[in-house]
């Protein structure tokens, strides 16, 4: 009867309606790729393009890296997209002040963590530099410079990308440490406070130069492009082979060069920091998990030291590779390099996120059509319903698997390609090129093994 009782009372508080949390920027499902099958398999094909490339003849790499496919002209009418992309993101703020508190029904966290980090930075690697066109700065801007605005101080060049690493350091803190960082009024107030800080960084020191160097996210995108197939040049948009833009194009300095390794190691740790072998580093049992308020003073300082550590990696693979056959010198070397790390930095981004692509993704349709949710239905859809049934089919997920397992090792492929082209640059010979590239070919082999284990490897 004691039991009967406790039923009775505690019915009505189960069928209480109340709102549900969820996390948007967290992985959607967990879907373990098979060790066994993939991980020797991918770091040997990483080592036998590397192998085909030393005995390919330099100017066929050269000769197909640097022609152009199609020349296609510039569209028109780019200052009315600007305008409407910054009304958007004005309402996506409101929507996340104002509207309902689940990250999975307001668009500001769908829109930022699946259609913005996601999905734009893939469309950038296919299409070009995407959020030149559509970033919230530039229409203010243009008001601002028909309003007479000048630069007020010069932004010194010695301080090459270090402000936008900063800026990217920061993002990546907010987005793997911070507590909260799908809830959409915390996202907001980060939001509006990034927006304002570089708006005001613009004025002071011009548009372009902060775009350069500060703005974290302008330098991301136009580093991303440069792998596109699609690129905008000078007299129109280009179309040639992927990673042309990287395995051509001008040098980077080191700071950029850091700066590829800073969100290089964000993705990295992002998939790392819930694996059980760091968990039991930081002293954490991941069956008692006690939250992410208990782990922000260890994520942090790990964040920064696998940022370390990959930079200090690439630094002794230059530094090797230029010893053993002498050519460029290390900063000249780093920068060109540094680009070779682009087609990694991409393939892990889309195997890490592409199920909370496919999943996260479905939810979009719903928050745009009841953006604040008060039960509107602007666009019209009716009921609508969210699948994961893909997700407990074979044949499905295995598809999954082959894309995360292709993502990664494609993007070490490419790497190499594209460590090759501009090795051809640094080195004398192309025999000095390949015996340049071992140090870090090797590392590209270690970090597809990497890869493919934290994509393998239990998470809490």
């Amino acid at each position: 009867m004691r039991h009967w009782r406790r039923l009775l009372w505690a019915a009505p508080a189960a069928l209480a309606p109340g709102t549900a949390f969820a996390h948007a920027s967290e992985r959607g499902v967990v879907l373990l790729l098979p060790t066994e099958y993939y991980l020797w398999a991918g770091a040997a094909a990483v080592a036998v393009s590397f192998l085909a490339l030393a005995f390919l003849p330099g100017r066929v790499l050269r000769r197909a890296m640097g022609h152009v496919l199609v020349r296609l002209p510039v569209p028109r009418g780019a200052i009315v997209v600007q305008a409407l992309a910054f009304l958007a993101f004005l309402g996506l703020i409101y929507a996340g002040l104002e509207g309902t508190r689940d990250p999975l029904t307001n668009p500001l966290p769908l829109t930022v963590w699946t259609l913005w980090w996601v999905g734009l930075t893939l469309a950038t690697a296919v299409l070009g530099d995407l959020w030149r066109l559509i970033n919230p700065w530039s229409a203010p801007m243009a008001l601002l410079r028909t309003a007479g605005l000048r630069p007020v101080l010069r932004l010194p060049q010695r301080l090459g990308a270090w402000p936008a690493i900063l800026w990217m350091g920061g993002f990546a803190w907010f987005e793997l440490v911070h507590i909260a960082p799908d809830d959409p009024a915390r996202l907001a107030h980060a939001a509006l406070t990034y927006w304002a800080a570089t708006l005001a960084c613009m004025v002071l020191f011009g548009e372009e130069a902060w775009r350069r160097q500060g703005e974290c996210f302008a330098l991301f995108f136009r580093l991303v492009a440069r792998l596109a197939p699609v690129r905008l040049a000078e007299g129109g948009w280009r179309v040639s082979l992927p990673g042309a833009g990287a395995a051509t194009g001008a040098r980077l300095s080191v700071s950029e060069g850091l700066f590829i390794l800073a969100t290089l190691a964000g993705v990295t740790f992002d998939g790392f920091q819930e694996t059980f072998l760091w968990l039991g580093w930081i002293g954490i049992n991941p069956l008692e998990f006690p939250g992410r308020s208990a782990v922000v003073g260890p994520n942090t300082l790990g964040l920064i030291a696998v940022w370390l550590a990959l930079s200090a990696a690439f630094a002794l693979a230059v530094a090797a590779g230029t010893r053993i056959a002498p050519g460029a010198g290390f900063a000249e070397s780093f920068g060109r390099l540094a680009l070779s790390l682009l087609p990694i930095a991409l393939g892990y981004h889309l195997a890490h996120y592409f199920t909370q692509l496919l999943t996260y993704g479905q939810y979009v349709p719903e928050a745009a059509t009841d953006p604040l949710g008060t039960g509107a239905d602007l666009l019209g859809i009716g009921a609508y319903f969210v699948t994961t049934s893909f997700l407990y089919d074979r044949a499905s997920v295995e598809a999954i698997w082959q894309v995360q397992s292709g993502a990664i090792i494609g993007g070490h492929v490419l790497a190499v390609i594209v460590a090759h082209r501009a090795a051809l640059d640094l080195h004398p010979s192309p025999r000095g090129a390949a015996l340049a590239e071992i140090p870090l070919a090797a590392l590209m082999v270690g970090y597809t093994v990497l890869g493919l284990w934290l994509l393998s490897t239990p998470t809490a």
